[in-house]
């Protein structure tokens, strides 16, 4: 039997996109990891988010890359961790059924900081749900769906372009915090089509994983932590000794099953998430400098709080605008400093209430906490949300 003939690679960055497009929020996301350097997807298809397994099974053969349809979405996340040790970006996508299936390995590669970036395009639940009708009920699974404590960072883009962008920053901190890094669009941002911009290659700020800075050796600690609590990566087949496990285990990656161990490796997992949050955190505010009201809102629903904002100010209404961009970690400082200074707080999200919870926690009763609950199905019209406001403020 003759050998199987071996196809060269393209050279680096070969098909990747520049320019405008028409795209929307699913095919944005899979070009943006396309841009951050993604050469693996592993996936299961799902409504809304089939549309980024597509665009990858198309687009990753041409990059040199690899895109495999797995039988579930456990073994999908699991195939994202793998090729993520062979020293590959790595992604899948998924909606909330798919999400809760990949709970047990998103908390093994949180235990493993193992970079990748998983991509939730929320659905009305629970359960099957409304498979093609949005929600925003998978806002607490990101941070509180594994068992046991850790540091989450989530996205949450408004538009198709930051459905590029958020995903490009997804991939950077992965690499940065090495640790899986949520995506969570909706439904409406997933299908909403808009003009896209993709920046030349040259332009797109790239992050790689920091590697070992010595060669191998019989002394090497794989999860020794630098300054800022994150240790190097020496993948598979690089020449360095790795054992990977999600026991506790200690800076060898060896299972020590004691509670100092546990103490000292799960406490640097949530402090690396923690200490560095300044910089992991993004928020929009729109006329929060002299609101007396604040609506916070995010996902497609802070589009309509925006023009409901626009509409308050020309009547005269002082209504401001807090768009968290980064759902976890949360941005605790700013929305306590914002309930100090305004009367209300209005909080419209397609759920029955998750990130309300958050926000009610953070201003500790100096300002009154609405919140907006929209079960599964449409999101809010701006006049609705106009109209609370004005309710909240007689």
């Amino acid at each position: 039997m003759s050998e199987p003939a071996v196809l060269p690679s393209p050279p680096a960055g070969a098909g990747v996109r520049t320019g405008s497009w028409f795209l929307n929020g699913d095919e944005a996301v899979a070009e943006g990891a396309l841009a951050a350097g993604c050469r693996f997807f592993g996936g299961y298809p799902i409504t809304p988010a089939t549309e980024i397994a597509e665009v990858m099974a198309r687009r990753l053969p041409g990059l040199g890359g690899v895109y495999i349809q797995m039988e579930d979405e456990i073994a999908s996340l699991a195939a994202v961790l793998g090729a993520s040790w062979g020293a590959r970006k790595s992604m899948t996508a998924t909606s909330g059924p798919g999400f809760s299936l990949m709970m047990e390995n998103y908390g093994l590669g949180l235990m493993t900081e193992t970079p990748c970036v998983i991509v939730d395009v929320m659905r009305a639940g629970p359960s099957t749900g409304l498979p093609t009708a949005t929600s925003q009920g998978d806002v607490m699974q990101a941070r509180w769906g594994t068992h046991g404590d850790v540091g989450v960072i989530a996205l949450v883009p408004s538009s198709p372009q930051e459905c590029f962008d958020l995903t490009v920053e997804a991939f950077n901190l992965s690499e940065e915090y090495r640790m899986p890094v949520v995506v969570l669009a909706d439904e409406v941002i997933g299908h909403m089509r808009e003009r896209v911009v993709i920046p030349p290659a040259s332009e797109i700020r790239i992050v790689e994983r920091r590697v070992p800075g010595a060669p191998p050796s019989p002394g090497f600690l794989p999860f020794e932590p630098g300054e800022d609590l994150v240790p190097p990566m020496a993948c598979a087949g690089e020449g360095y000794r790795v054992h990977v496990t999600g026991l506790t285990h200690d800076e060898r990656g060896y299972p020590v099953l004691d509670a100092p161990t546990q103490r000292r490796l799960v406490g640097r997992l949530l402090e690396k998430v923690r200490r560095n949050a300044p910089r992991i955190l993004r928020c929009e505010e729109v006329s929060t400098e002299d609101a007396e009201v604040l609506v916070v809102a995010y996902g497609s629903v802070a589009r309509s709080a925006r023009e409901a904002v626009r509409v308050l100010r020309g009547k005269g209404v002082k209504a401001g605008l807090l768009r968290p961009i980064t759902v976890w970690p949360f941005p605790t400082t700013r929305v306590r400093a914002l309930a100090r200074r305004v009367r209300a707080i209005v909080v419209p999200e397609v759920n029955f209430g998750q990130v309300a919870y958050e926000v009610d926690r953070c201003a500790r009763g100096r300002a009154r906490v609405s919140l907006m609950p929209l079960l599964g199905g449409s999101i809010h019209a701006p006049g609705e949300i106009a109209d609370r406001v004005e309710e909240v403020l007689r």
